[in-house]
């Protein structure tokens, strides 16, 4: 019997390094000798870059950025297979890293992440994946832009700084100062909302509340983002708002696709392209996937439903093992899931089945798998 496991982390209590080890030491005391192989997976989030070297025996790079505010912070991404490198934007302009008091998308920019971005290019990677969630900004990616040599420019001619109080500002772009090196580059950009860039579905009106905006900063960015947007559109002829997925990370996702060529790409397909995961689907009798909790929206881009699709393309039955269960959590089993345990055994604070997590975890993995031999022996 080979077995793969895939999950998603657990987060706060569960490495996905950590699911694969103790679903490992699970399947070997009730199946006895079978060959058990497991590999981290995210969903294009937090834990993208972690996830992707480590599967691919990659190296963390350490960067010295400035953060959301400007700040010099210590950032990071990942290298691997030799011309490839995976960033998470989060590391540099991630809303976590501004203090809740100083939440103001007028005052953050995503230049951080276009320094990330310009130090792969100058270490000669030229196949670049860039996960755009969890942002503190709503600057359009002039911020990112600008640290790759784009210059945004007010009606007096003077460059702008590309915070989000810039973007009303801006009358022309000039990208002659543009890295060459970007057009010799692949740009992934990992992205699971469909939002445009502006309007009531746009990058302020949905994302911006969030990051800290009032209404009456909502209205000041809006106003900013579409004069932008028609910068963009009279300069490189590109509407961003018939562009799914342009509003991405408070107009990140624009920046990524009108300067730097970028592709727009769901966040776990991205991964599992990434780590090879069909590859490692080969002679597998049985995958199993899981995050810390399932429910409706585990369909939409994440670890359980791509893990799932995948195997079911190559007709290898998958289960789920979770922290708990939510709201038509059952909905995944059209994807691909077989069917689903959770890890819990009682009922209990979420408090306590963090702090017994790995416990938990075994002795749901030990009834699961306890489950399959059951049904194999009726076989």
């Amino acid at each position: 019997m080979k077995l793969l496991f895939a999950s998603d982390s657990f987060k706060g209590s569960l490495t996905s390094e950590k699911t694969v080890e103790l679903l490992s030491r699970a399947a070997r005391e009730v199946f006895g000798e079978c060959e058990c192989s497991g590999v981290p997976v995210a969903d294009g989030g937090e834990g993208t870059v972690e996830a992707v070297i480590t599967a691919e025996q990659g190296e963390q790079i350490a960067v010295k950025v400035h953060g959301p505010l400007m700040e010099e912070t210590e950032s990071f991404y990942g290298i691997f297979d030799g011309n490839k490198a995976v960033i998470e934007m989060a590391a540099a302009s991630g809303l976590p890293m501004v203090p809740e008091e100083l939440r103001n998308p007028l005052n953050t920019t995503t230049f951080g992440t276009g320094e990330l971005i310009l130090d792969a290019l100058k270490r000669g990677y030229r196949d670049i994946s860039i996960a755009i969630g969890g942002s503190a900004t709503n600057d359009g990616g002039m911020g990112c832009a600008r640290a790759l040599g784009v210059r945004f420019l007010d009606q007096d001619g003077n460059e702008l700084e590309g915070f989000g109080r810039d973007l009303a500002r801006a009358v022309s772009i000039d990208i002659s100062g543009l890295d060459e090196r970007v057009k010799d580059s692949k740009i992934t950009v990992m992205c699971d909302v469909t939002n445009p860039l502006c309007g009531k579905d746009g990058a302020t009106w949905t994302f911006g509340k969030q990051k800290g905006a009032t209404p009456e900063i909502q209205e000041e960015l809006e106003k900013g983002m579409c004069s932008y947007r028609d910068v963009i559109r009279e300069t490189f002829g590109i509407d961003c708002d018939g562009i799914p997925g342009t509003g991405a990370a408070g107009g990140l996702g624009a920046a990524l696709m009108v300067f730097l060529g970028g592709e727009m790409k769901s966040g776990i397909e991205t991964v599992l392209d990434l780590i090879r995961f069909d590859e490692r689907l080969e002679g597998v009798d049985l995958v199993v996937t899981g995050e810390g909790r399932t429910d409706w929206q585990s369909c939409f881009g994440k670890v359980m439903q791509g893990v799932g699709m995948r195997a079911k393309a190559k007709g290898i039955p998958v289960l789920g093992l979770s922290g708990s269960l939510g709201k038509n959590a059952m909905d995944i089993c059209s994807c691909g899931i077989s069917s689903l345990m959770t890890t819990v055994n009682a009922p209990m604070p979420l408090s306590e089945a963090m702090e017994r997590a790995e416990e938990l975890y075994y002795e749901g993995a030990l009834r699961m798998f306890r489950f399959v031999k059951t049904g194999m022996e009726m076989r």
